[in-house]
């Protein structure tokens, strides 16, 4: 007996079938918007990683020498990849890049509520356009997606910021300070201390009234009140652009689901721009549920050309998390819509049932184990099948079927070559 690996989950029938309906959502959400499907690969150079962030990530990599001594790792998200396959193929592209990918992940970390080692996310980004209609695209993508697994504004909002407005105002002051480093405190201040918040500030180079200043100054969200304190260009621009990606969201009906929050900052240093995490409005999943933003510079550090783009990226664990607790998660179970029972020798004239119905697209299961008559039925109920046709011997000897509806248990015989007819869904109701 083998144990399955801490951080990797398996999905049986039930939970896959809720799983696939929430991703149907999503990516048909995505077609909608005119997102083209991509598939990428589940190894990568480790380097893309390393490259950026140091060797220290290969802590939280799954990475190894392949037998060709290349070093490679198990992808822990997808940026650097769809990076990579735009830089391949730039000038081919048509622009705007508009693709979506739903696949898994690997980081070694700690698991905990909504976080595992391997992990799923429906990636959406944009490449090749630096307009406000873009960043609004991605809002109003999440939000439609979320509204259609049946959430409301009532269950989630999305709190939006700018990474210039943060790094600005940090610019402002006269002392040293590592941008970076008091970003990264910003995006850690709610599970912090305001004291360790504070520390942290204080490390990055701001004295212990700057960071007091600063903390009250960010966590306020008065954006007239942020660029008259910061009086630069740089502060003045990255407001204005976040309020025109707002402007555009109310066009496309995504502003009611915004709440500026300077204090969202993302923590990956490749950000450049508005970004947004969306939350539980009540507060019961303890983290985001995901994130997004803009990130103009990563092409051109992947050796291609200047391309903004921006993205966003639910993860399926946290989005169920917040659909259960709502209550719109999808039934974790499976439905058929019939079951051809056998009795008898009776399997030439149930395939041709069984063909007629799957060729129309419906679940079609029938009889491959020999079993009795009670054990079909036994079947039929357990895998949730809607109508159960009987095909008997003695049946079929009057040029019979029965029809039996499995939620009030009442059938009908019918003559077997009216079944299933010219009917698309022919079920107990049509023939009773």
């Amino acid at each position: 007996m083998y144990d399955r690996i801490k951080g990797f989950r398996d999905f049986y029938p039930g939970e896959m079938s809720a799983r696939r309906a929430a991703i149907d959502v999503l990516e048909d959400t995505a077609r909608e918007y005119g997102f083209r499907e991509i598939g990428t690969p589940a190894l990568e150079r480790a380097e893309m990683w390393t490259d950026k962030s140091g060797d220290d990530i290969v802590d939280e990599l799954y990475a190894f020498e392949d037998q060709s001594g290349r070093h490679v790792t198990l992808t822990p998200e997808l940026t650097p990849t769809v990076a990579r396959m735009v830089v391949a193929k730039q000038q081919e592209l048509s622009k705007p890049i508009k693709w979506v990918s739903t696949r898994p992940f690997w980081r070694y970390e700690q698991v905990q509520q909504g976080r595992y080692r391997e992990f799923y996310q429906t990636n959406v980004d944009i490449f090749g356009s630096a307009e406000p209609e873009a960043d609004a695209e991605i809002l109003a993508w999440a939000a439609d997606a979320l509204t259609g697994l049946g959430l409301t504004g009532d269950h989630f909002e999305f709190r939006i910021s700018h990474r210039d407005i943060l790094g600005g105002v940090l610019e402002s002051y006269e002392t040293e300070v590592d941008t970076e480093a008091a970003i990264r405190a910003v995006d850690k201040s709610d599970k912090l201390s305001r004291a360790e918040y504070h520390d942290l500030l204080i490390d990055a180079g701001l004295t212990a009234e700057q960071a007091a200043e600063f903390g009250d100054l960010i966590a306020g969200g008065d954006l007239d009140e942020v660029e008259a304190f910061a009086n630069t260009e740089r502060v003045t621009a990255a407001v204005e652009n976040l309020r025109n990606v707002l402007d555009a969201a109310a066009d496309f009906g995504a502003r009611e689901y915004c709440t500026i929050s300077l204090e969202t900052a993302r923590g990956l240093d490749y950000y450049t721009g508005v970004v947004f995490e969306c939350f539980d409005s009540a507060g019961e999943v303890s983290r985001s549920i995901f994130g997004g933003g803009r990130y103009d510079d990563l092409i051109e550090s992947f050796g291609g050309q200047p391309t903004p783009a921006v993205g966003v990226a639910p993860g399926h664990a946290t989005l169920s998390l917040l659909c259960q607790r709502a209550g719109v998660w999808p039934a974790e179970s499976v439905t058929t819509d019939y079951y051809v029972l056998q009795i008898g020798d009776t399997r030439s004239e149930a395939a041709r049932i069984v063909h007629e119905l799957r060729d129309r697209g419906h679940v079609v299961e029938t009889d491959i184990a020999g079993r009795s008559f009670g054990a079909q039925l036994d079947y039929a109920d357990s895998i949730n099948a809607e109508t159960v046709v009987i095909v008997g011997e003695q049946d079929l000897a009057n040029d019979e079927v029965t029809i039996k509806d499995m939620a009030s248990g009442d059938q009908t015989q019918l003559p077997v070559d009216e079944f299933p007819g010219d009917l698309e869904r022919p079920t107990f109701e049509d023939f009773d």
